[in-house]
């Protein structure tokens, strides 16, 4: 008898640390419901890293399977190229019809649309190929409009995710106007568990596919009780960084223009610009109330979870839990992602796979572009496109294969900052501001065209405060190779595996 086809989850938590859960051995930050599916369900991928950021350039790595180098998604707006297979694409050339809750920050192919359309307008579109069941845009609407249908008064001067001001301190951990029951990630979840087909033992259906896209824990930091004060900002937990932001390292001047120009505004609802630099408790409550974040999340997981394990089909469904991009949160005096050090890429992986248990956790190198490889491995078909990443089903089926990646490569296109005058580099053209990173079980490597390469070595200097590049000659020369043979591999494949021919027939 041939196998049902598996239901397809993908659930994404936006700016989430890989070093923030439980499981993987976080000193603080709670995350029971997942540390549970962790231990009975799933396999857990601890170092899991981003292929790029921010966002959109992020989410084109995930939902392709592709280098930033290949899908040339290099910022918020950037149009991903239609060319390009996806996710949601080949769910439907599998005979699902994909359903997305929340949002992909897509930005579509212009070059077949009119100069008028409206899509031509955000960053946030939706990934060709998915229906929407329950739409999040930036601007918070749908979610506005059911607080205002529970009594909500959402047209007031302060913004509905605001926490009340807190007296003498410049970050509030007071909580939210709403409830932990009607945050985004409830709304969501609500929406997601009010959709999934009904389904009685006897009466499997076809199977389907749901991508459940969570905006926390990203900013504006601020929590519904009891998250927003379950952490306290006085417990001493430290940073990687120096000892205080003018003695960090001058060793890329994309770092020193992140930290100069870091002020609440953005990542504090209602925050106005400041002209002084964040304090030591503004980093320590941003902090706080980022873990507290992360527990409202798991919190909604457990719900959402603990309804799917009362389903019928829960045992034939494949689940993915991860992030796109991560988070500094105070690291080198930095908020947000971007730059060189891995805390903006180390995301969380966790992967229930049909048919087989948890695998424990997994420390081989793992990236973003291999989550798109691994679910065409799952349905059994061929991508549209050769991805650049590798799939993970051995892992999950404990039948590792004999030989994986050295190493992993996240990108930062930083051409803003050049073209802003931030970075005083007006000879670099576009193309020239990005930086390419390699990271081995030991060191980093940074390639940026117009500067001189950086190269820390992880095991001494976790903090990548040191730049060994001239130092360690051999071992530089030996990363820049590891580099350049991975963007040789990333090189499309997809027509050149083959010879016109493969296509006649008699």
């Amino acid at each position: 008898m041939a196998l049902k086809r598996p239901n397809i989850l993908l659930i994404t938590a936006d700016q989430w640390r890989g070093d923030c859960l439980g499981v993987v051995g976080h000193p603080t930050v709670r995350t029971p419901h997942l540390d549970r599916f962790a231990r009975d369900e799933a396999t857990v991928f601890a170092r899991h890293y981003a292929g790029c950021a921010p966002c959109s350039p992020a989410r084109a790595s995930l939902y392709t399977g592709l280098q930033q180098m290949s899908h040339r998604v290099v910022r918020n707006g950037t149009p991903l190229d239609a060319r390009f297979d996806n996710i949601a694409l080949a769910a439907r050339r599998a005979g699902y019809r994909p359903t997305l809750f929340g949002y992909t920050d897509t930005s579509p192919d212009p070059r077949g649309l009119v100069a008028t359309d409206p899509t031509l307008q955000t960053y946030e579109g939706v990934l060709p190929g998915f229906e929407v069941g329950q739409g999040l845009p930036e601007d918070d609407g749908p979610w506005l409009d059911w607080l205002a249908e529970r009594g909500h008064d959402v047209d007031t001067a302060l913004p509905m995710q605001a926490a009340a001001p807190e007296p003498g301190q410049r970050v509030s951990m007071k909580p939210t106007r709403f409830s932990a029951e009607e945050s985004q990630t409830a709304f969501l979840t609500d929406a997601f568990l009010n959709w999934l087909p009904t389904q009685e033992a006897g009466q499997e259906d076809a199977g389907w596919f749901a991508h459940l896209s969570f905006l926390r824990p990203h900013p504006p930091f601020s929590a519904p009780a009891p998250f927003n004060d379950m952490y306290d900002p006085e417990a001493d937990l430290p940073y990687l960084r120096a000892d205080s932001a003018d003695a960090e390292p001058d060793l890329h001047p994309l770092a020193s223009y992140v930290r100069n120009r870091l002020t609440l505004q953005g990542f504090v609802a209602g925050a106005e610009q400041h002209d002084s630099a964040l304090e030591e408790a503004d980093f320590d409550r941003i902090r706080a109330v980022y873990y507290g974040m992360i527990s409202e999340v798991d919190a909604q997981m457990g719900r959402l979870l603990d309804a799917l394990r009362d389903r019928v089909d829960w045992d034939n469904t494949l689940v993915v839990f991860t992030s796109d991009h991560a988070e500094m949160m105070g690291d080198h005096y930095m908020l947000g992602k971007g730059g060189y050090y891995e805390q903006s890429y180390h995301i969380p992986l966790m992967i229930k796979m049909p048919g087989h248990g948890t695998q424990g956790v997994q420390e081989k190198l793992t990236s973003a572009i291999d989550v798109f490889p691994t679910l065409l491995d799952a349905l059994g078909i061929e991508g549209a496109h050769v991805p650049n990443g590798r799939s993970l089903l051995p892992y999950l089926k404990d039948t590792a294969p004999q030989a994986w990646r050295d190493g992993v490569i996240w990108e930062y296109d930083f051409r803003d900052a050049v073209q802003s005058g931030g970075i005083n580099r007006p000879d670099l053209a576009p193309d020239q501001c990005v930086m390419v990173c390699y990271r081995s079980d030991r060191h980093l490597y940074v390639h940026s065209a117009g500067f001189a390469p950086l190269l820390f070595d992880l095991e001494n200097d976790p903090a990548c405060m040191h730049n060994i590049a001239d130092t360690a000659p051999d071992i530089r020369i030996r990363m820049a190779e590891s580099l350049l043979a991975e963007r040789a591999r990333c090189a499309d494949q997809t027509l050149a595996r083959h010879m016109v021919w493969d296509w006649h027939t008699a």
